[in-house]
This record gives structure tokens, sequence and C-alpha cells, in this order.
């Protein structure tokens, strides 16, 4: 996970969005500064540091996701890892500590959502990250500082009133801030926490609280030390294998399996002889968009990536250019695509599926279904495809060096004395080339 997550936050440091972040958060300085991820020269303080690197892990919706729904890594990461230069000498934590307090963030966040059933599905009404993230961030960066069982309370507290975003926002430019404000006010809380200020030492039991953002919210009593267990040793991350929104993965591996039935391997489509596409797909509106006129729009929309699927054997970085979006191509093929909502599929990333249904003007109908794809809890990319992406992503903006010592750095994590050597390697950027400078 934070090998993931790193790897989509440095490649996102080259999209319209962070650029936007970084340049507002520039105008802040202090003596105390951590790194840009991506940026051998420019340093922000922490907050501000855990900002734009939140923005970076999100603004390609690359970062990983499980159920319920909520990205979990990317509202906390970028918050330990600023901390983690901030600290005097003396004070030093070590890749032990880090991954101590990375697990707390998760946790945090996955115990909230067991308590809705509502968190289960795919979210209607607040964007989860702001939600559980802005609280996880707390819970993490709280037990990073190590604040006490009394200031850890009044962090979450004061992080309460820091959540909450609308889906409203998704498929916008937007979106992305929601993880970067996890980050940043997760951070903040913690640090006001560690000042004394105070909060409901309730918060988390009342309808008015925490349980504002959940209609049918029924916290329950943890278990004892003794019988504890943590919510990453009984299910695993959904790692995407490309920037969208996670439910566009079942609809391009169904799309992909119904090409082939059309063209064989490697062989172009013939769109002509296409009558209609047909998308069975979950009742979820915010990823239903028959015309998606934005990169940001595109990564929301079953109908792009499963038309981009057909026509192309694949969904990928490159897929949500603006050259890409706008080709006659995908277009025609946009305007023949239907979708129907099955009454048995459950917007839910546990239960959900797509089906894809190709008929040809000659009358033959292709049809493929597509319960689990790659990368899924239940059907995990592999520790090599993972390393795959993360050195793909990373190398855009570092040198080799950097991304391989930070490979390296993650996997003896829990060996490291100083856990604050991973950010030498976050800054060792590499060539960029001119191609980049222009979508920069």
């Amino acid at each position: 996970m934070i090998l993931d997550t790193l790897g989509v936050g440095l490649i996102g440091t080259t999209t319209e969005v962070f650029q936007k972040a970084l340049q507002y958060s520039k105008i802040y300085s202090t003596d105390i500064s951590s790194t840009v991820w991506g940026q051998s020269d420019l340093c922000l303080p922490p907050l501000y540091a855990s900002f734009v690197n939140g923005v970076a892990v999100h603004s390609m919706d690359f970062d990983d996701t499980w159920h319920p729904a909520t990205h979990p890594s990317g509202a906390i990461l970028p918050s330990l890892i600023a901390l983690s230069e901030t600290l005097p000498s003396h004070r030093k934590k070590s890749g032990l500590d880090f991954l101590l307090a990375f697990n707390v963030g998760v946790e945090v966040q996955g115990r909230l959502m067991h308590f809705s059933n509502e968190a289960r599905n795919i979210p209607r009404r607040f964007h989860p990250p702001a939600v559980v993230g802005t609280m996880g961030s707390a819970a993490a960066s709280s037990k990073f500082l190590g604040l006490d069982q009394i200031q850890c309370r009044e962090a979450l507290a004061i992080a309460a009133s820091y959540s909450g975003a609308p889906m409203a926002n998704a498929g916008t430019q937007t979106k992305p801030l929601h993880i970067g404000n996890a980050c940043r006010h997760g951070l903040e809380a913690a640090c006001f926490a560690f000042l004394g200020l105070e909060g409901n030492k309730r918060i988390l039991d009342l309808e008015s609280g925490f349980g504002a953002f959940y209609s049918d919210y029924n916290p329950q009593a943890l278990p004892s030390l003794e019988s504890y267990s943590w919510l990453l040793e009984k299910q695993d991350v959904a790692i995407k294998r490309f920037p969208a929104h996670l439910g566009m993965h079942w609809v391009a591996d169904a799309a992909c399996a119904v090409r082939k039935h059309i063209t064989g391997d490697n062989q172009l489509l013939p769109i002509d002889d296409i009558q209609n596409i047909v998308l069975k797909i979950p009742d979820a509106k915010y990823v239903s968009r028959p015309l998606p006129s934005t990169e940001h729009e595109a990564r929301h929309s079953f109908q792009f990536n499963a038309c981009t699927a057909l026509l192309d054997g694949l969904v990928s970085i490159q897929s949500f250019s603006a050259q890409n979006i706008s080709r006659p191509e995908l277009q025609k093929m946009l305007s023949k695509t239907d979708v129907l909502h099955p009454s048995d599929n459950q917007p839910n990333f546990e239960k959900l599926y797509c089906e894809v249904s190709v008929t040809m003007t000659n009358g033959a109908t292709y049809s493929e279904r597509c319960n689990t794809f790659y990368g899924h809890w239940r059907k995990p990319l592999s520790k090599e495809d993972l390393e795959k992406k993360f050195r793909s992503n990373a190398l855009t903006v570092l040198s080799e060096d950097g991304v391989e010592g930070i490979v390296e750095m993650v996997n003896m994590l829990e060996d490291l004395s100083d856990c604050s050597v991973l950010c030498s390697f976050l800054k060792q950027r590499g060539q960029v080339s001119s191609k980049q400078e222009r979508s920069v």
C-alpha cells in the first residue's frame, strides 16, 4: 500500500490540479519544512506538504481502494512522511513506528466505516476520504507524535469538525482536494490536540457527532487488546492498474474480453459493424456519464472506460488525455452505448459485477461478465506487477536511483532506525522530457 501510494503520488505531481495546489501552498513558509514529492528544490510547512502530496496521490484517481468504500492510504501516508522530517534528532521515529502509525490510521478508517451499512456501498452523499480519511489522518498523526489517550481523543473530536465533502464534486478537479484536505486537517487536528485544544469527548457516539455523516451509524465498543485483530489482517486492498474510479476496472476487463471475441488479438475493432453496446452496471449515478468531456469525468464514466477498452484493448494513463477523449471513433461508440441496472447488481465493491454486450449489424452478439478484476482483493496484483506499476509511475519524475532507493527502503521499512531517510529518495528528481513539461 505504501509503495503503490508513493508511486501514484509521484506521477500525480505531473497533473494540472497538483500544480494549482502547489502554487497556492507556496504562499506559506516556516522554519520547519517537509519534502514535496518529486521536487528537489522545494519544501513546504508540514501541513501544506501533506496537503499537496495528498492532492497528488488522488489527482488521477489512481490510489488504492477497499471495502467499505474509501481510499485508505492516500489520506494518511503524506501526513506521516511530512511529520517524519520535522521531528528533532532525539525524537526520530523508526520504520516500525511508521508502520504502526500507518496501520492505526487505516484501522480507524475501517472501524468507523464498519459501523454503517450505508458505508459499504458506493457513496451517494459524502466522499469517504473526506470523512473517515480525516479521522484516520488524525489518528495516525497522533500515534506517530506519541500523544496520550486524552490527546488522541481530542484529536479525533477536532478532526470530525474538519470532515465531510459532497459527492457532487466527483469527476472534477476539486475531488483530489478531498484527500489533500484529509491529510492536512488530520495532521492539524493532532497538532491542536497536542496544544490542549478540546472537542466533544463523545464525538464518535453521537448522532450529531460523527453520526451526522451516515444515516445508519451505529458505533460499537471495540474488543479488548487480548482479542483484537487488525482489519488489514482480514482484508487486502484493491490496487488499480489504470487511473480511474474502481468500478471502471470491472467494466474494462469485461470489455477487453468481448473485444477478443470480435477481433482476436491485436486487430482493429470494426466500429461501423457495431450496432449497439449494452452495459449492465450497478446504479451509481456519479459514475454513469454518457458523454464525458474532461479527464476527470472520463475517469468516472462506465461508458467511456468500456468503449475505450473495446476500441484499444486496454485502458491506460494515456486513455484520459484530451486527444483520446475527443476521438471521433470513440464518440461514435459512445453514441451507440446504453446502460441497464439489473436489480441484483449492487453498488458495492464486494458484490458488483459488470457485463458488456456488443451486437453487430449481422445480428451476432458477444457478451462477457467480470465479477472480479485483476487487482481486486479477491484477485490481487502480484508483487512483481505492483512494483512494475510503481516503477512506471515514479520514473515519470524521479531518477532511477531515487526509484530503486524507495523500493529498497519500503521493503526494509520495519528494519529502519530512522524512517525519515525515505524522504531523501523522494527528492531525487530525474530528467523531465519536453512532453512531460508540456503536460505540466
